[in-house]
């Protein structure tokens, strides 16, 4: 592909010009990580043209921004580092006017309006037609797996809260990686390595595009399948629950799904053992994530000793030779990642992870049922979101999850007691601190978790709950601040 579209050396005067509009509208943004921080200044990492402003239509503009925050120095920090596309035009268009950035007054661009692209149609068909057409322009990359049609219509997604999607004429869904981090994404990886492996219940990528920025490069997009018709398991489950039913075999099928995925991640990437020193040190950052959940949350303050001794559980299991497997992971897995079909067939998606944590964990080798933890705690927080409250309906889907799991790896994830309750401990006490911070009237949802998991053994694991329904997203997912 040419190049003559690259701007990969943008003027000195570029990004000083764009940030007095950058300092007002990003911090704005769903997909901003640094809110309650003010931003001190923009370093520009990249930026490519995409396509030129001329008389015929706006052009597209391709940045990669690295934000300057308080606390950050350029030795540890030099900031996160964000995707931007950003229209060009003379005179925006009133049905673009909420995509509004602002008119530039200096610099190459000045006396143009900027707005977010993606808004516009026309724009995002253009990125369409670029990952149609693979090449490099400039530091950006576009590969493509299978021929893709053109004149999709495009349309953006209202729901996502860290990224950006574009769905195009309801056959492909294109997320956009709003805060970029050098190396490759898992939601790339995992799924072509899936692919490769012959497993169906993942999406496989059809299309991406990457920067050429740095020693490892970075992942900005993935295309893949959209699935038209299907339903997430978080609606699904509330559906269920309203019309006064189980969710049993609906959770006995999604647990058979997430064994799947995990036996194909084993065979087709590393596994390692889980041995003392691992071990230990995974029972430590748990018990210091406690500790600080304890300062933010005083509450926990009484349930501190019954939690902590499921950590410490595990470091005792280790110190006595005992060893867990660890593979690649979803990470972040809970009823909003699973789309179940018209068939009935559940597929998993969004392999990202926790966007809040560093990428190099979030590759990193984990025990499986991390994930089966993520899944349960979906479970309990489907439960509490209907009133009258019935306590055993998310451990009958626990049960059939866990069963489900089970009959189709081998491998029951409740022979793993002791790790499964760390890890559902370690994500109940996270719930309790995002909970308190982001949506109070949920906090007594993680609250009970943490009454039910600090309890002995022995004791009934679902204790009643009484209240008044709960109210929120329609699609929990707490790793993903608003």
């Amino acid at each position: 592909m040419s190049e003559t579209a690259s701007t990969a050396r943008a003027p000195v005067a570029l990004l000083p010009s764009l940030a007095p509009l950058l300092l007002a509208w990003l911090p704005r943004r769903r997909w901003f990580a640094g809110k309650g921080k003010p931003v001190t200044g923009f370093a520009l990492v990249s930026a490519t043209e995409l396509l030129p402003p001329g008389p015929a239509g706006p052009g597209l503009l391709h940045l990669l921004v690295r934000v300057q925050q308080p606390g950050l120095t350029a030795s540890a920090s030099p900031g996160d580092c964000y995707q931007l596309l950003l229209g060009v035009c003379d005179a925006l268009p009133p049905r673009l006017a909420p995509a509004l950035i602002g008119r530039v007054t200096g610099g190459p661009l000045a006396g143009r309006t900027v707005y977010e692209a993606l808004q516009d149609p026309r724009l995002a068909a253009l990125l369409l037609e670029r990952l149609r057409s693979p090449g490099t322009i400039g530091p950006l990359r576009f590969h493509r797996t299978v021929a893709i049609p053109d004149g999709l219509p495009p349309r953006v997604l209202d729901a996502e809260q860290s990224n950006t999607s574009l769905v195009y004429g309801d056959a492909y869904i294109l997320k956009i990686f709003r805060r970029i981090h050098p190396g490759a994404n898992p939601d790339l990886e995992l799924p072509l390595a899936l692919a490769r492996a012959g497993c169906a219940r993942v999406p496989a990528p059809v299309a991406w595009y990457e920067a050429g920025t740095g020693p490892e490069g970075a992942t900005l997009g993935v295309l893949q399948p959209y699935l038209r018709g299907s339903q997430d398991g978080w609606q699904l489950a509330l559906e269920a629950l309203a019309a006064g039913r189980d969710f049993v075999p609906e959770a006995h099928a999604l647990g058979r799904a997430t064994a799947e995925v995990h036996t194909a991640l084993a065979e087709a990437l590393p596994t390692v053992r889980l041995a003392r020193r691992q071990a230990r040190e995974l029972a430590v950052a748990m018990s210091r994530r406690l500790d600080a959940a304890t300062q933010a949350v005083p509450a926990l303050m009484p349930y501190v000793p019954g939690l902590r001794a499921a950590f410490e559980t595990v470091a005792a299991l280790a110190e006595n030779g005992g060893t867990w497997r660890a593979q690649r992971v979803h990470g972040d897995l809970h009823l909003g990642q699973a789309l179940r079909s018209a068939d009935g067939e559940w597929s998993v998606i969004d392999f990202e992870g926790e966007p809040t944590k560093p990428l190099a964990e979030r590759r990193r080798p984990q025990p499986p049922v991390r994930d089966v933890a993520g899944m349960l705690r979906s479970f309990d927080y489907a439960a509490h979101s209907h009133h009258p409250l019935d306590p055993r309906w998310a451990e009958r889907c626990r049960e059939a999850y866990c069963a489900g799991y089970a009959e189709a790896s081998g491998r029951d994830p409740r022979a793993e007691a002791a790790l499964l309750r760390a890890y559902e401990t370690d994500k109940a006490v996270y719930e309790v601190v995002y909970e308190a911070r982001h949506r109070p009237d949920w906090l007594r949802v993680p609250m009970a978790a943490v009454e039910r998991l600090a309890a002995p053994p022995g004791v009934d694991p679902l204790p009643p709950v009484t209240g008044r329904a709960l109210t929120g997203r329609a699609r929990f997912s707490p790793d993903r601040l608003p």
